[in-house]
């Protein structure tokens, strides 16, 4: 039984990054062609979450993930799987801190497409830097 519930804590664990969809890579390829990218942004987008501190903050039981779940780019799942690493450190200390780092990341790039694709001050940057954004 022991096993069985191991296996499935694992399986959630990996199973719990943020992804970006097929969608949002493209948009991205796009402003990257033009120059723009998370760490190179026109206008002012600023990260909303740290990648280092993600991963940092995970060496702690679930501390990262529940940053990033309670941030300025707030992804709710993430409380879920700070719950999991916090019931499975130290182990989780193996699959949270790259994972953490990975999901700051994608968090990013995202919150970076909102802005520039909804945000009137994203919009007005991509114009007067004369770069499209296919939606």
């Amino acid at each position: 039984m022991k096993k069985i519930l191991l296996f499935v804590i694992c399986t959630v664990m990996l199973s719990g990054c943020t992804s970006l969809t097929r969608q949002e890579h493209m948009q991205l390829r796009e402003l990257q062609a033009q120059g723009v990218t998370v760490d190179k942004p026109v206008g002012n987008f600023e990260k909303p979450a740290s990648g280092v501190t993600a991963g940092a903050l995970n060496l702690l039981p679930g501390i990262g993930n529940f940053y990033l779940g309670t941030g300025n780019a707030a992804e709710s799942s993430h409380v879920l799987y700070g719950v999991l690493n916090l019931l499975t450190w130290p182990l989780s200390i193996l699959w949270g801190v790259p994972e953490a780092a990975i999901d700051a990341d994608n968090i990013n790039k995202r919150e970076m497409l909102y802005y520039y694709t909804y945000d009137e001050q994203g919009k007005q940057a991509l114009k007067k830097a004369k770069i499209t954004l296919t939606k």
